[in-house]
């Protein structure tokens, strides 16, 4: 079981951090990725954590704005947005699976499918 927290409204150019807890691990082989869904769109990865090696995967729009980390709580992610913008307002959900991120990503992108166990989603609102 995943459940996200941390969400909330934000001004453009502010930070804000997400926390992902996951309950029910039998193995420190496990990533935890942070896929969002803006008003309209689709669900697309944001980035990934693997725990057991700390490999990260970003995306573009990620980059050089957002960090992925192990939390300081067992079985915890979390993901630290600095440098907001407006179309990064999103329902954010995190997602897990055993194994490495280098087993469901690219690099174009992580495979949605390969994540079988998802939090329910939080929102983050990003004010002009």
């Amino acid at each position: 079981q995943l459940v996200e927290s941390g969400g909330g409204l934000v001004h453009t150019g502010g930070s804000l951090t997400l926390s992902c807890s996951a309950s029910g691990v039998t193995s420190a082989d496990y990533s935890i990725a942070w896929f969002r869904q803006g008003p309209g769109s689709g669900r697309r990865v944001v980035s990934c954590f693997s725990n057991i090696d700390a490999d990260t995967y970003y995306s573009d729009s990620a980059k050089g704005r957002f960090t992925v980390s192990r939390g300081s709580a067992e079985n915890t992610a979390v993901l630290q947005m600095s440098a907001v913008k407006p179309e990064d307002t999103a329902v954010y959900y995190c997602a897990a699976e055993y194994g490495g991120c280098s087993d469901y990503c690219t690099d174009y992108g992580c495979f949605e499918r390969g994540f079988g166990s998802w939090g329910y989603g939080i929102q983050v609102t990003v004010s002009s």
